[in-house]
Order: C-alpha cells, then structure tokens, then sequence
C-alpha cells in the first residue's frame, strides 16, 4: 500500500505492508524507496509517529543514496581504451578478436579477447569473471596474511564469498564464520583493501561497532581511520 508522509518540509512515499511482525520494521532501499513493514494492530497514528521519529535518518539515507546515483558509472560498452579501475590504478582495455574468449592484463592494459568483438553480452561476461577473478584473488592474499594475528585468538580461518553488494564493502557472520565481500572492493588501493578485511576479521572478535570493537581496530591498524578516508575517496562507503 502506498502512503504519503510529510518529514519536516519534504513529502515521502513509503511503502506500507500489514504483517504478523513484532516490530514496527524501516528500510531505505538504494533506489530511494522506503518499506515500512507493521502488525495490523498497529494504529496508523502510531505507525505515523514512528515514522516521523525517524525522519533525520531516512532524509540522511535518501539524499545519501541520491547522490550516489548520481555519480554512479555509466554502463561499461568494452570497446578499445575504455578504463577499469583495478587496485586503485586505471588501466585500459584492449579488444581483440580470438579463438578463445578470456581476459589478462599487464597492469597497463587488460586485452579482452573473444570470438565476437560485437557481442556486448559476451564481452561483458568475460570481464565480470575476470574482475571477480581478480578480486578474490587479491582479497584471499591480504586475508591470509592478516588471519595470523587472529589466529591466536581461536579464530578458524573463514569461508569467503563475494558478491556485488549495493551498500557495503565487506560483512561479516561469526557464528557461520564468513566472511563476503563486495567484488567493487578490487577498484581500491591494497591498503584500503587491507582495512576492510581487518575490519570483518575484528568482527569475529568483537561482533558490533561499540568500544570494544574499535580498540581492537586501534590495536591490528592504528592508521585504519586514514585508510577509510582513502577509501572513501573509491567510492560511497557505508559500514
């Protein structure tokens, strides 16, 4: 059900769906729209006030997903000296006609090379592969050589998974002992990437973001606040 709702000087629409839930439950979703999830017992006077309680942070969350939409790259078209960012360095394409379809890079330039040069498709897959490729690769490398300082803690070494992820670099589940990744995470500088996973690794020691958890941080990366800053110069960062 769609409903309307004035938060200080804006109009907002939301999302309203009646459920067997326990909570009142908010969501802001990156293409600007907000859910609203409620028990049918709840008035829609007091479902409004709950809304409006929260109207700095889902104002925050709307103009912050606006303005990533905003500067949100245009979609790739994989023609000769288009640019990837790879490790914080751009490097250029080249397109080729082959045999095979793969994709290998000399740090200048990435050669893409596939039966049809035309088939966007195509082309399109083959990089995706290689630049999720890529980021395990790098992002399996700096965890091993960071899981030692954690290992003596009792830490078991975690599975990792990557996916590409709307709002976060990395996240973490203790109790499954996982680690994911956002694939985009390759775009930026090694010592960004290393903030990241020792981020998620202190997560196994520390599960929220209270006190504790960033004394830990201090302790294993005492210059992780210039490396967020960095990082947040790749791309909009949320933890």
């Amino acid at each position: 059900m769609k409903k309307l709702i004035q938060l200080d000087d804006r109009i907002v629409a939301y999302e309203l769906e009646r459920k067997e839930v326990k909570n009142i439950n908010l969501r802001i979703k990156a293409d600007q729209s907000v859910y609203v999830s409620a028990n049918n017992k709840i008035s829609e006077q007091l479902l409004e006030d709950f809304i409006r309680s929260k109207a700095d942070y889902i104002l925050k969350a709307l103009d912050r997903y606006a303005e990533m939409a905003k500067y949100s790259p245009k979609p790739k078209q994989y023609i000769d000296g288009e640019s990837f960012r790879i490790l914080g360095h751009d490097v250029r394409l080249k397109v080729r006609e082959g045999k095979t379809n793969t994709a290998v890079s000399d740090k200048v330039y990435i050669t893409l090379t596939v039966k049809d040069p035309s088939d966007i498709g195509m082309k399109k897959r083959v990089m995706d592969n290689w630049i999720k490729k890529q980021c395990q690769e790098q992002v399996r490398s700096v965890c091993e050589s960071i899981y030692p300082k954690f290992q003596k803690y009792g830490v078991v070494f975690p599975t990792l998974r990557f996916r590409n992820m709307v709002s976060r670099w990395g996240s973490c589940q203790p109790r499954r002992k996982t680690l994911t990744f956002n694939i985009a995470l390759v775009e930026a500088p090694v010592s960004c990437i290393e903030y990241v996973v020792m981020h998620e690794f202190v997560h196994f020691l520390q599960p929220d973001h209270s006190r504790r958890f960033y004394q830990y941080l201090n302790m294993f990366m005492p210059d992780w606040k210039e490396r967020k800053k960095e990082l947040e110069k790749t791309n909009n960062y949320l933890e």
